[in-house]
């Protein structure tokens, strides 16, 4: 539901702008000295962002592991096509599910717990399944990997197409983001998104009125889990093996500094402009220099210190100054950039003693 209590647009025009101009990225991302595989991993992160923002941003759950359903999703789907043969939706299919079963058995030890314990639980699962990468190499080739995943083919009734330029697999993955991004819009608009920002704004007190906290949260886990597991199978057919390092602690840090930096706590697309940022910073500051990482963590410093809301924060702020001071104008504009409110707990009714 919208803020006004209306149904939530099936589709948005950010979100149309936002798709269409990631797909008219092959017409003129040569001609700025940038190439089609960034763009195509841009995508990708983009779509691991979201999904880890549907804890953070708006559930408050802070997972600091989620990496390692990244990770998951990349091994599942490189081990069920070598392995079982899979076809590419099937892959990708086993690979969410994968991913998702991974984190429901996480989030039924964890749900239970808020806060600083929630994360540092998250950070040693996630731990967990990279040491298990690492070390089990007769499945996933350990610290070598899993190498030779193909790009394979969409077959659908009475068609095929080849996956294998970057073109072609952009505007692939660029669906499936499509996709995610309408299923999250809708979800964080529906009872269940509302439900699991009434626990990021007072957990005890949602618990108090009659919510399913552990469930609430279990399933959002699930689904985030799941949804990460897809973007680790996209990456793994984007680079065409899979490593222990995208389960590690640090790859977890990225995706994390992407939903801060670009203002996933007050913005439903503050993941896609950290993914943003964050991959372009890597690029363009590597092009300068090794450190590009002491750089980049500056700025993150400097954002959490002085724009805590990152640059979607930033732009609701200028938006709602600039209707303030427009003539006859609302004292607080509606951003382009803004995500659902918060819905308020309802008070609990106490009975007399």
């Amino acid at each position: 539901m919208s803020p006004h209590g209306r149904p939530a647009a099936l589709v948005t025009a950010p979100m149309a702008v936002t798709v269409l101009l990631l797909a008219s990225t092959p017409l003129w991302l040569g001609a700025v000295g940038l190439y089609q595989y960034l763009a195509l991993e841009i995508v990708i992160w983009m779509l691991f962002a979201l999904a880890h923002n549907l804890l953070l941003g708006h559930g408050g759950m802070p997972s600091f592991g989620h990496g390692a359903y990244f990770g998951v999703g990349a091994y599942a789907f490189g081990l069920l096509q070598q392995r079982a043969d899979a076809g590419l939706l099937a892959g990708l299919l086993g690979a969410v599910l994968c991913a998702a079963l991974a984190g429901a058995v996480v989030a039924a030890f964890i749900s239970h717990r808020r806060g600083i314990y929630y994360a540092l639980l998250t950070i040693a699962f996630g731990q967990l399944m990279w040491f298990v990468a690492v070390k089990w190499h007769s499945v996933t080739g350990g610290e070598d990997g899993l190498l030779k995943i193909a790009r394979a083919p969409l077959r659908l009734p009475g068609i095929e197409l080849s996956l294998a330029g970057n073109d072609a697999f952009f505007y692939f993955v660029l669906v499936l983001f499509a996709l995610v991004l309408v299923l999250l819009w809708r979800l964080i608009h529906s009872p269940f998104g509302r439900v699991l920002r009434a626990i990021k704004q007072n957990e005890m007190r949602a618990a108090f009125v009659g919510y399913n906290v552990w469930l609430y949260k279990w399933c959002a886990f699930v689904v985030s889990a799941g949804l990460s597991g897809l973007a680790g199978s996209l990456f793994a057919m984007a680079q065409q093996s899979a490593y222990p390092n995208v389960m590690s602690l640090h790859n977890s840090g990225f995706v994390v500094m992407m939903v801060l930096i670009g203002g996933g706590l007050v913005s439903f697309w503050g993941p896609v402009i950290g993914a943003l940022v964050f991959i372009l910073a890597r690029d363009l500051l590597g092009a300068y220099t090794e450190t590009w990482l002491l750089w980049y963590g500056l700025l993150f410093m400097a954002v959490v210190l002085y724009q805590p809301d990152g640059v979607a924060g930033a732009w609701q702020a200028w938006r709602g100054r600039r209707g303030a001071r427009t003539p006859g104008g609302p004292a607080a504009a509606t951003p382009l950039l803004h995500g659902p409110p918060a819905p308020p707990v309802p008070h609990a009714r106490h009975e007399g003693a």
